[in-house]
């Protein structure tokens, strides 16, 4: 699942990749991080490049300059593109903007108050933007310090565990892991709008029609945060920061081709995004071969 969905963000962000996904089972609090991560390299470097790895949950740069020695074929390096979490953050925060002109006729955020759950690297730098634009922000993280830090950053109140989900606000934010969007959370949300950085937001698909039915606006998770690939993407072909930070941007203008799409069909936001991933990998498969394949003599 997390590989098809990596295959649609990469097609919705237009970026010219396929889409996989690496999963290290294990404990994350290990101190033998370097044995780890030089054995994923090892593995990476096996499939000669048709996949390249990159830092996302739980790992770090550090990690990955681990894996760099034993393979090219890694992005998020220190001193190239780096942490993509600034980038996918940004671009989730252009996806909020944008799903607020689409539920209240404006982008500003100001005086919004926005649940956010996860204040690990992409949420810490979510939260900075949205307190900049002037949302009024309620944060929880599993890890309290985390919850404390960002909230002394911006001004945020913080809540427990589960108490995330029934906060009543304008805009839900989940940022940590996925298939918080169920059927023991969808009866206790209070807000208007869904948007944010985590992946796999709905446990399962019948859960973005049950948000659809309780008028809650739903912006597919892998549109809202493909910000995170553009920037691995970008350091693959070369791009400056500033360029990352600018195709970024681009994810307002998707969000909104998104809710056009449903309204046009007449379909759930999630199914939206999903036609527009899949238009897009007809249109370059199509153009896989331009020409006949003509058989090979026999030698």
């Amino acid at each position: 699942r997390l590989s098809r969905g990596m295959t649609y963000k990469n097609a919705v962000a237009g970026l010219n990749l396929g889409g996989g996904k690496a999963v290290i089972i294990g404990d994350n609090r290990t101190r033998n991080r370097e044995m780890l991560f030089r054995s994923h390299g090892r593995f990476v470097e096996s499939l000669g490049g048709r996949y390249v790895t990159a830092e996302d949950v739980g790992t770090s740069t550090s990690d990955m300059d681990f894996v760099h020695m034993e393979t090219d074929y890694v992005a998020g390096l220190a001193g190239k593109s780096g942490d993509p979490s600034p980038v996918t953050a940004h671009g989730v925060f252009r996806a909020i903007q944008a799903s607020a002109f689409q539920r209240w006729g404006s982008d500003s955020l100001q005086g919004k108050t926005v649940t956010l759950q996860g204040c690990g690297n992409v949420g810490r730098y979510l939260a900075k933007e949205l307190h900049a634009a002037g949302a009024k922000l309620v944060v929880s993280d599993i890890d309290p310090e985390r919850a404390k830090r960002v909230a002394a950053e911006t001004e945020a109140k913080v809540v427990e565990g589960d108490a995330i989900y029934s906060t009543k606000a304008d805009i839900f934010a989940p940022c940590a892991l996925g298939g918080i969007i169920n059927d023991k959370t969808i009866d206790v949300l209070k807000v208007e709008v869904v948007c944010g950085g985590a992946n796999n937001q709905l446990l399962e698909e019948r859960h973005g029609d049950i948000l659809e039915e309780k008028q809650i606006q739903y912006t597919p998770d892998y549109v809202a945060n493909a910000g995170g690939v553009i920037n691995v993407y970008g350091e693959v072909a070369g791009w400056t920061s500033e360029r990352a930070f600018r195709k970024a941007d681009e994810i307002y203008d998707t969000v909104l081709g998104v809710f056009d799409i449903a309204k046009t069909d007449g379909v759930p936001t999630y199914v939206a995004a999903d036609r527009l991933a899949e238009r897009r990998l007809k249109a370059v498969n199509a153009m896989v071969r331009t020409w006949p394949q003509w058989p090979r003599s026999a030698t």
